[in-house]
């Protein structure tokens, strides 16, 4: 029989799970996630919905790999499966380099903080640091100014936003020609010249390019210090059509090349399941 290794990752709020069908290719199942008021609830929903899509029965079911923050609350087998919990910084690596079929880079996982890992085939994924900016700041910098949490809908009112209403750029405030090594377009200061006619739509477009500078400037950081140019995008944020655009405008100028691959927001999970 055919045996699945499944990996779940345990979030705050949500839970994501994958399989891979162990046979010559070791076939990837397609990744889902579920939403839940708590760890455990999110974890069972989540094992309950994907063996139910995929038609599994317990007994194909080879190993369960648990990593995310949640998991320390499972303290006993899942439906008396074998279980491991494996580390959720080797989890981004394994899972990063997986899905953009890199053998080195520079691993972001943008989730309510971001994570950032150097990840190079054969090796030991390495940690290198990261920040407290990311999806958490933007739901809080919305909930304080726009009365919003719902990321969907402050993607759509930020996609229509203007930046020159918010952000200060170099251009307002040096001449042309006056810093050759820079673009004049690049963000002087974030929410540096918020007008006094701003509207919500250029405010949530403020927040979103607020995260992503912070990102991307010390992922840009992290490459230089491992001499590597490929930085992989992980991570819910990575799944926003404004994260795409940002770091192919912002940071075209900096040499590194930003990748943002399919599954990328389940790079973590999909590292998880590699480690059985």
């Amino acid at each position: 029989m055919t045996r699945i290794n499944i990996g779940i990752d345990v979030g705050g709020s949500t839970t994501k799970i994958v399989g891979f069908r162990q046979n010559e290719t070791s076939e990837l199942l397609a990744p889902m996630f579920v939403r839940a008021t708590d760890p455990m609830t999110s974890l069972y929903g989540a094992f309950g919905k994907f063996t139910s899509e995929n038609n599994l029965q317990l007994n194909e079911i080879g190993k369960v790999m648990l990593t995310g923050v949640g998991t320390s609350f499972v303290d006993k087998p899942i439906y008396s499966l074998p279980c491991g919990h494996v580390s959720e910084f080797e989890s981004i690596g394994l899972g990063g380099l997986y899905i953009s079929g890199l053998d080195e880079a520079i691993i972001v996982s943008m989730g309510t903080g971001t994570s950032i890992v150097y990840a190079k085939k054969g090796h030991p994924t390495e940690y290198l640091g990261g920040t407290g900016v990311g999806g958490g700041t933007l739901q809080g910098l919305s909930k304080l100014l726009l009365g919003m949490d719902n990321t969907a809908h402050i993607h759509e009112l930020a996609e229509t936003g203007n930046l020159s209403q918010i952000d200060l750029r170099v251009s307002d405030i040096s001449r042309q020609g006056s810093f050759p090594e820079m673009k004049t377009d690049l963000t002087a200061a974030n929410f540096g010249k918020v007008s006094d006619i701003a509207q919500k739509q250029d405010i949530a477009a403020g927040i979103f390019n607020i995260v992503f500078e912070t990102i991307g400037m010390i992922s840009i950081f992290a490459a230089r210090c491992k001499g590597t140019k490929d930085i992989v995008l992980t991570g819910n944020m990575a799944s926003f059509a404004l994260c795409q655009k940002t770091f192919d405008g912002t940071f075209r100028s900096f040499g590194m090349n930003f990748i943002i691959p399919e599954h990328a927001c389940f790079a973590t999970v999909i590292g998880a399941a590699l480690q059985a």
